[in-house]
């Protein structure tokens, strides 16, 4: 059984629809990524699973279950968190307040407030810094932190790389490979497609609100993730 299964999923903000019909799923221990250009519906995908975007109850099935409609503190509890774009830190909260907030709604699992400044030196020395005091690629990763807080069984991530140094993208994306080493399945949109490819099992490719192409990089073509992402 798929972990997260989408079928049919639309979605729209007001009159305008956003998705159509995307069919997307992603299997236990699966690195898989979503790529596209700006305005493709990624990040609307995303924010359609963990219910901020209103879905229909059988669009959306987390291990079996449906999370379609559902509000997004049920959908934590069952086990995904989401690491949104623009990272969101609580700007009048600490590091390690922000931290204890994403664990309020925790399930049993391996991470702990330890084993996030395991993962991630730097935040631990920066615990009693506000948020806001950070470098972007440090807020990138306390709100990595931040959502390994609840134990998620599905790790989502919304532009992992967006405005970071590539030496920052590097480091982020080494502990990645950590998170996946736990057992925690990461469903992620990247805007750097040649990094998607090199960390993922399976890509889809959004355009216009739909799936355009599908399947592992080592099937895909350069050529054909062009088309699909250009929409040529």
């Amino acid at each position: 059984m798929s972990l997260l299964s989408v079928h049919e999923l639309t979605a729209f903000y007001g009159d305008f629809q956003a998705l159509f019909g995307v069919t997307l799923d992603v299997e236990p221990g699966e690195v898989v990524a979503i790529i596209g250009a700006n305005g493709a519906g990624k990040s609307t995908f995303l924010r359609s699973v963990v219910g901020l975007c209103a879905s229909a109850a059988k669009a959306a099935l987390f291990d079996g279950r449906p999370i379609g409609g559902r509000p997004t503190h049920e959908i934590v509890t069952l086990g995904i968190a989401l690491v949104p774009e623009g990272r969101r830190i609580f700007p009048s909260l600490t590091v390690e307040e922000n931290l204890l907030i994403g664990g309020h709604r925790a399930r049993p699992g391996p991470w702990s407030l330890a084993r996030v400044y395991d993962l991630f030196p730097m935040l631990y020395e920066r615990r009693a810094m506000s948020g806001p005091a950070l470098s972007g690629g440090q807020q990138q990763m306390l709100a990595i932190g931040r959502a390994l807080m609840a134990n998620p069984r599905l790790l989502l991530l919304d532009e992992v790389s967006l405005g970071l140094a590539p030496i920052v993208v590097n480091d982020v994306y080494t502990r990645l490979s950590t998170i996946v080493g736990e057992g925690t399945t990461t469903l992620f949109v990247e805007q750097d497609v040649g990094r998607a490819l090199s960390v993922c099992h399976r890509v889809y490719c959004f355009q216009e609100g739909r799936i355009a192409l599908a399947g592992s990089p080592r099937d895909l073509t350069r050529a054909q993730i062009a088309a699909a992402y250009f929409g040529v």
